[in-house]
């Protein structure tokens, strides 16, 4: 792989004027996620804690554009030492737009997320495993479309939406590149789980021809039919991810009080080493002064460490022969790991998310039948006037996308699911009260 080639702002399906005299094609990028309706419903999707009642809780909103200014940081010192070794490419590129990159891919990377975080991924896994309805569909569709369905990716989602015409995102190949952490399909031979571009997978069955078309623009390394190395850049967007969630989750446990202020510096101790001066810190006045100052210096530790074995790693991560976190690579993995375990025991698992995460084992896959059915129902195929009624709830683009695929039961129920993952936390619950008589 090369730079030249993986910094394409070419578009999907348009080869015209790429840039405009004041933004960059990636800026541009950046834009238009950020004023999308999806992004603006993940100020109602769990990061951690669901349905938060404390202001200060995190939410997929607030995480992700934290992961983007972090991401644009690692972007932008990266693409620094970059162009210092290579000036000719500092003729077609920047610094700026490696950071552009990484910003847009990491402020898109959790768009794909259902309702209710990570058990929501689970419940729409668990309906079409389980459930009666759902379970009766494998004999309509085909091996590939029923690991899409029977395992329910966030990143695929992602990039699914990323790439629905109704949005009108359009984003270049090179932060379509960089934002697909997974750059396999579902289901395919081979399959090594240890390499961390194949732990998940990155686009659905209804996808795999537009990321051929990325993957072939941007000259990333093909391993097999379907399969490819990742764009060094998503190794960056990953980090800040990674970045965020194991220190930022840790701030809002304390804030919760389910870690204690000293075990909070007890974890971030060994990150800071002798910057942490104990005896400054006791001066501030305020748990959030404190927590905030604490945060900054981890991150910003953090940062170069990433940013480090990015840069030692280059010629393998240009050959597609590195395939780990940078995290999990890097000076303070030690540390990390300890903050992941505790935060695992004392967070993930407190009681008051384990009990809304369990809501969610009811509400995603209840939602998912009755809109199955009702999506029977706009092709005629059932005649209950529950469900005919109901069908009147879809939006309009998932009505027309249904009943333009009448003979292809995997397409409509790729709709139905868009439908529902793409749900606040808030208005499943409601709208799942409402239509099983709960509330009127």
């Amino acid at each position: 792989m090369n730079w030249l080639q993986l910094l394409s702002p070419h578009r999907p399906n348009k080869r015209g004027n790429v840039h405009e005299l004041s933004r960059s094609a990636f800026e541009q990028d950046y834009d238009r996620i950020i004023f999308s309706h999806p992004f603006r419903r993940l100020q109602d999707k769990t990061q951690v804690h669901p349905l938060p009642e404390d202001d200060f809780v995190h939410t997929r909103l607030t995480h992700s554009l934290e992961v983007s200014s972090v991401g644009r940081s690692l972007g932008k010192k990266v693409g620094e030492i970059i162009l210092n070794k290579n000036p000719a490419l500092s003729k077609h590129t920047s610094l700026f737009d490696f950071g552009a990159i990484v910003a847009a891919g990491s402020l898109a990377h959790d768009l794909g997320n259902p309702p209710f975080g990570h058990s929501g991924e689970d419940a729409i896994s668990d309906f079409f495993i389980h459930h009666p309805f759902g379970k009766s569909l494998q004999a309509k569709v085909t091996e590939a479309q029923w690991a899409d369905l029977i395992n329910f990716e966030g990143n695929a989602q992602g990039f699914r939406i990323l790439n629905k015409k109704e949005y009108g995102f359009k984003l270049t190949h090179a932060t379509l590149g960089a934002f697909t952490k997974y750059p396999c399909p579902a289901l395919f031979n081979g399959r090594d789980k240890s390499k961390k571009s194949q732990k998940k997978y990155g686009f659905f069955a209804t996808e795999a021809t537009l990321f051929k078309e990325v993957a072939d623009q941007i000259g990333l390394v093909n391993k097999d039919k379907f399969v490819w190395s990742r764009h060094p850049l998503a190794f960056l967007v990953e980090a800040a991810d990674d970045i965020c969630y194991s220190i930022i989750d840790l701030e809002d446990g304390c804030r919760l009080g389910l870690l204690t202020f000293d075990e909070v510096i007890g974890l971030f101790s060994p990150i800071l080493k002798d910057k942490l001066d104990k005896k400054k810190l006791s001066y501030k006045s305020g748990l959030n002064e404190k927590l905030g100052i604490l945060r900054a210096m981890v991150i910003g530790e953090l940062i170069e460490a990433a940013t480090k074995v990015f840069i030692e790693n280059e010629e393998n991560i240009l050959n597609g022969t590195f395939d780990e976190a940078l995290t999990d690579q890097c000076e303070h993995k030690g540390a990390l790991k300890t903050i992941n375990k505790i935060s695992v025991e004392k967070i993930y698992r407190a009681r008051h998310v384990v009990e809304i995460e369990a809501a969610g084992f009811e509400i995603l896959p209840g939602l998912l039948e009755e809109f199955g059915k009702a999506s029977d129902a706009l092709l005629k195929k059932n005649l209950e006037k529950k469900y005919i009624n109901l069908s009147k709830l879809f939006p309009i683009e998932t009505t027309q996308a249904i009943l333009a695929k009448p003979d292809n039961i995997y397409l409509q129920f790729r709709e139905v699911v868009d439908f529902i993952s793409g749900l606040t936390d808030k208005h499943a619950l409601s709208l799942y009260r409402k239509i099983k008589g709960f509330e009127i």
